[in-house]
């Protein structure tokens, strides 16, 4: 036994040592960051442009120097960095900015701990300096929206005694890496201090844990945000707008070159020709399908991996302080983090097909379930039914066609221009997008001779929307000046910045003390009406721009989403003169978002698969309970008798919506009534826990109180009462 452990010694201290000699030698032959003050990005505009302005400027026949196909985080960045570098720039994205794989990610903003290690590992140069890179990109976001950012601290716990040193050297060595754009320095917890900060963790055989830095975002703002910042500096930014076609011209030498692209306005319906002297291909998973407008014999470079992310309660993990776990039973690190008051993980990583609408499946939920079980202590159970929410995103891994070996996946991303001067990016990560953008236009300047007033990317020293005026105590202003509710001041200051007094503004009164304005959308989320009609300002054209990426409601709980709807479609319809039946296409649309790329049909389906597992008292007591409601002995309950249930217990103004809400949770067969078995299926889910709470389930308890309560009067006599007195 003691050899064994003075081997375990030995490799581990052997591990260390390398690991720090190889960081040492690689981190030399990388420049140190500086910072040149000399560079002064350019002012941007003061008004955001309406979309009716952005789409006459795309129909008005002038000439861009640039247009980008594609509004996720990448082609947002390529249009910043090339309007702010005085080009004049277009970009079209099909869909809404960020409504792909942008706004699906796991929100970190990191290095890769992982690929530092195989770096190290294996002397691999090309690998290291992706992770030196993305590491500084880390700072600059960090430092360019703080409003959007912020640093976030991460455990990985330790669970064999040898690793400890391991992992610790392993992780200073992230941070040696990082050097003077490092966010904080890691340490390490004993057991007990470990247990004290994430008291949910499995104590068993724990050791201790490291604790290291990384950075936090909401994704699909944060892009919005940067395509509205190259909006405030000239470019033409148009959502929901479809590339049909590439053109073509001769350049004189008898070369085909692109010049332009027809599109249609899926808004408007209207179709047109934009002129440009170079395209830059930034469509992500998609890239493949523009290169074959370019060159229909291209051969593909994209290899499709699903991501599939849920949402869990908060109190399943601390206010400030994620988990990593770095070994899952297929090797895929798994991440366990608080987000917006919610908890966060993810994420799998299996090939798939290329779809607009990916959506998570049962299997990818419950590997997910089953990973976090390992990490949790046993008093802690991980319920199907907390499951908030889950989307799949896809993650766009390429080949580069640079090179002949097209079989090997690129690590980093790659910038390709083709013979018609077709420049693709593709590949690469979040906390990259700002220097993908600069090599990508830096590439467009050369193939396209395109004459920017600066030779040299500025987006390193500029501010993002909403980061100009923004400070960490902004929202007391708010609360001061506006009179909103503090949590709802603290959620307008860290979603727009200093745009917050813009949105506040455009609030409605709340005809309470207090808060004075502010009505919110859903009782248990802190969106207000006043964000509905600003997100119409901010481009949202569609239900499902606004629950899903103007606010973050569908990502954090699909059911909270549907019962919004409502309110949030008779708002936008207001701003965009919606009819009656547009209104209704834009829930039904919506709807099935919900249901199928956000896991709300897939929530309903594990209902389905639950088996009854219920006692003979249990079923008895439940099918009482359901004859209590069922009043006219249909053998089904209708709408009506929930909205007679409701009155009963005083809550008269229940709105049809609600009611169908209540009708549709429990409702699996969709046939609009509710029979005894979905009933007791429903209360042997909630009894296993595969479904954490209904409120049908809750109105059946309260019937039959009810009826307890009125058979109990009527047994008591006068004068067993006391005659009355």
């Amino acid at each position: 036994m003691t050899s064994r452990m003075f081997k375990f010694g030995v490799t581990a201290a052997s591990a260390c040592v390398g690991s720090v000699l190889a960081s040492y030698t690689l981190d030399r032959w990388n420049t140190p960051h500086v910072v040149n003050n000399a560079t002064v990005p350019p002012k941007r505009k003061r008004t955001l442009p309406p979309r009716g302005d952005q789409i006459k400027s795309l129909m008005s026949g002038e000439e861009f120097d640039v247009l980008i196909i594609g509004g996720g985080a990448t082609g947002a960045g390529c249009a910043l960095d090339s309007v702010t570098r005085g080009l004049k720039t277009a970009l079209v994205e099909l869909d809404d900015f960020a409504s792909g794989t942008s706004s699906r990610s796991t929100k970190l903003i990191h290095g890769g701990v992982r690929y530092l290690q195989k770096a190290i590992l294996g002397l691999d140069l090309e690998q290291y300096r992706m992770v030196k890179e993305a590491l500084a990109e880390r700072a600059t976001m960090l430092e360019s929206a703080p409003h959007l950012t912020h640093p976030l601290p991460i455990m990985l716990p330790v669970y064999t005694w040898w690793q400890v040193p391991y992992y610790w050297v392993g992780i200073k060595a992230y941070d040696l890496v990082a050097g003077d754009r490092n966010v904080k320095s890691s340490y390490y917890l004993s057991k007990k201090d470990a247990l004290e900060l994430f008291p949910m963790l499995k104590k068993d055989k724990l050791c201790g844990a490291i604790v290291y830095y990384d950075g936090q975002q909401d994704d699909a703002r944060m892009c919005l945000a940067v395509a509205l910042t190259a909006a405030r500096h000239g470019a033409t930014v148009c959502n929901h707008v479809e590339v049909k076609e590439l053109l073509k011209k001769d350049d004189g030498t008898g070369k085909q070159v692109l010049c332009g692209a027809k599109v249609k306005d899926h808004i408007s319906g209207k179709e047109f020709t934009v002129k440009a002297k170079c395209i830059v291909n930034a469509a992500g998973p998609f890239t493949d399908s523009i290169r074959k407008m370019d060159n229909p014999t291209v051969k593909s470079i994209c290899c499709p991996s699903s991501g599939v992310h849920i949402v869990l309660p908060g109190y399943y993990s601390p206010d400030q302080m994620g988990l990593l776990d770095p070994s899952t039973s297929d090797g895929r690190v798994i991440f366990f983090l608080p987000w917006q008051r919610q908890t966060i993980a993810g994420t799998t990583d299996l090939p798939c097909e290329i779809t607009h609408n990916p959506t998570p499946t049962e299997d990818e939920i419950q590997f997910i379930l089953n990973e976090i079980k390992n990490y949790l202590n046993a008093d802690v159970e991980v319920r199907r039914g907390d499951v908030l929410s889950a989307w799949s995103g896809i993650r766009p891994l390429v080949s580069d066609p640079n090179k002949d070996d097209t079989q090997s996946l690129a690590r980093n991303h790659i910038v390709h221009v083709s013979p018609s001067n077709l420049i693709t990016i593709a590949g690469g990560k979040w906390t990259t997008y700002r220097a993908m953008a600069e090599h990508t236009i830096d590439a467009a300047i050369k193939a396209c001779n395109l004459k920017p007033e600066r030779a040299e990317a500025v987006t390193a020293y500029l501010k993002i929307e909403g980061g100009q005026g923004w400070t960490p105590t902004m929202y007391i202003r708010l609360v001061q000046d506006f009179g909103l509710e503090c949590e709802v001041a603290q959620h307008l200051a860290k979603s727009y910045g200093d745009r917050a007094f813009a949105v506040s503004k455009m609030a409605s009164l709340t005809g309470k003390r207090w808060p004075i304005i502010g009505n919110r959308i859903h009782p248990e989320f802190p969106y207000i009406d006043a964000e509905i009609r600003y997100g119409v300002r901010e481009y949202a054209c569609t239900a499902v721009d606004m629950i899903a990426r103007r606010l973050r409601l569908a990502f954090l709980n699909v059911q909270a989403a549907q019962e919004a709807l409502p309110v949030i479609v008779d708002i936008m319809g207001e701003e965009l003169g919606w009819s009656k039946d547009e209104k209704e296409r834009q829930i039904k649309h919506a709807t099935e978002f919900l249901a199928n790329e956000m896991g709300h049909s897939v929530n309903r389906t594990s209902k389905e698969r639950i088996p009854i597992k219920l006692s003979k008292e249990e079923i008895q007591t439940y099918i009482k309970r359901f004859q209590l409601i069922d009043k006219d002995k249909k053998g089904y309950v209708s709408i009506n008798d929930i909205r007679r249930a409701l009155k009963s217990f005083g809550d008269g103004d229940v709105s049809g919506e609600q009611l169908h809400e209540i009708l549709r949770e429990i409702d699996t067969n969709m046939n609009g009534q509710v029979e005894l078995d979905e009933y007791l299926q429903m209360m042997s889910a909630i009894k296993t826990g595969d479904v954490a709470y209904s409120r049908f389930a809750r109105m059946a308890e309260l019937e039959e109180q009810k009826h307890e309560a009125a058979n109990l009067k009527q047994k008591i006599s006068v004068d067993r009462s006391g005659g009355g007195l």
